[in-house]
């Protein structure tokens, strides 16, 4: 990637693995200062020092099934400019629709989307001022077509789409534009839990799981963290 950020302020939620990881890491290379967001502040202390550009760079610790961590964190980034926000959380853990309790999806109600519009009004007025914003939210292909045994994270990454969806109308004229990321199957730690997962209540290996989750993938092999953040930074930018 060859944009140039240098001067723009990113803030990244869950950026210590995975998809987060690589797309901190990937706007820092094109000079962002990154304010990076998780729950283990030893993580966040060693991506940052992983990153280029170390000394531009931030954190601030936040667990996103605490909502009173969430209004925390939105109260100490009122006061800071930030030109780039990157929702990116850990979906809800997998299991049929039909079995999920209503408080999982309340949980995950609060998690994703209460979360996601609650750093969306601490940043926006200065995007607003500024006339320029960029807002991107990782959410998942099931927003496209529902994916078994993932029921409650189908029911919630919809509802996050939607929003923002709403939220991208509500704000293009200020210059601000909010797009969604639709990751499918990417080698992160979580897709490794759901086939390990799945291997122990099938009483399969997890090698007979992921090969039948690939032979479903056209390309034959799961994504990669830094192709999804290519897109994210090139969502980033300026076109």
């Amino acid at each position: 990637m060859h944009f140039n950020f240098h001067n723009k302020v990113a803030l990244v939620c869950g950026s210590t693995q995975g998809i987060g990881y690589a797309i901190a890491k990937t706007l820092a290379e094109c000079g962002a200062a990154l304010i990076l967001v998780a729950r283990d502040e030893n993580k966040l202390k060693n991506a940052i020092q992983e990153f280029a550009h170390s000394s531009l760079h931030t954190y601030f610790t936040a667990d996103f099934t605490n909502q009173s961590d969430i209004d925390t964190l939105c109260e100490k980034i009122k006061a800071l400019k930030i030109d780039i926000l990157i929702n990116n959380t850990g979906g809800p853990a997998a299991g049929p629709a039909s079995n999920a309790k209503p408080e999982e999806f309340i949980a995950a109600f609060n998690m994703h989307l209460v979360t996601n519009h609650k750093l969306v009004q601490a940043i926006l007025p200065h995007m607003k001022e500024n006339k320029v914003g960029r807002i991107i939210n990782i959410i998942s292909t099931s927003v496209k077509q529902p994916l078994p045994n993932l029921g409650v994270s189908n029911t919630i990454r919809a509802a996050v789409a939607n929003w923002s969806k709403t939220l991208a109308n509500e704000v293009a004229a200020f210059g601000i534009t909010v797009n969604n990321v639709l990751p499918g199957a990417t080698s992160t730690e979580r897709l490794e839990n759901i086939i390990s997962n799945k291997a122990s209540k099938l009483g399969e290996s997890e090698e007979v799981i992921s090969n039948e989750m690939i032979n479903e993938i056209p390309m034959r092999r799961f994504g990669k963290p830094e192709e999804v953040a290519n897109a994210a930074v090139f969502l980033a930018s300026d076109f």
